[in-house]
């Protein structure tokens, strides 16, 4: 987890389920937060949760630092989530570190959905799957969600501005 600060900032989350650390999905996410925060012209915070580096303490329900970054995810006014797709869904550790909630603890929470995959074969997972979920939780989710494929990794940027033409004024709005 590392958490940047500035004044009176937005809070921007990642939540990555990779069940690698550092992955390819963290690079995406973090380049989705990267774009966001440039597009809301303002100071940003960013909170960035790893999955894969907490895995020993998802199913410990005592887990104190579990439950501190659920918390501080909820507090965000952006949330990033992003998982590679398996099993043509996202990660049992992502849901895992959902399962700890309780009933809509994203209210007020703008969350934007993000997968990663192989192949282009389950690209409608992160809208038909991650999104559900989001919303579910009570996260508005106010534009598509964004799937990379691993061919496109190479022209992340690419992918991530094109996405981003319409997805920043869409969250912007959902801001107020």
């Amino acid at each position: 987890m590392t958490v940047e600060q500035s004044a009176a900032a937005v809070q921007i989350a990642v939540v990555v389920g990779n069940p690698k650390a550092q992955s390819r999905t963290l690079g995406v996410a973090l380049a989705v937060a990267d774009a966001l925060a440039e597009g809301l012209a303002g100071p940003t915070e960013r909170l960035v949760v790893d999955l894969a580096e907490e895995g020993a303490l998802l199913f410990d329900q005592s887990s104190q630092r579990l439950s501190d970054l659920g918390a501080e995810v909820a507090a965000s006014r952006v949330i990033i989530v992003a998982s590679p797709t398996f099993k043509a869904t996202y990660t049992g550790l992502l849901k895992a570190f959902f399962d700890r909630y309780g009933y809509r603890p994203l209210a007020g929470c703008v969350a934007v959905p993000v997968m990663t995959g192989a192949g282009s074969g389950h690209a409608l997972a992160v809208e038909v799957y991650l999104r559900p979920l989001l919303v579910e939780l009570g996260a508005s989710v106010p534009t598509r969600g964004l799937y990379v494929t691993e061919a496109e990794l190479p022209d992340l940027g690419v992918v991530v501005d094109a996405w981003a033409a319409d997805a920043v004024a869409q969250v912007r709005r959902a801001l107020g």
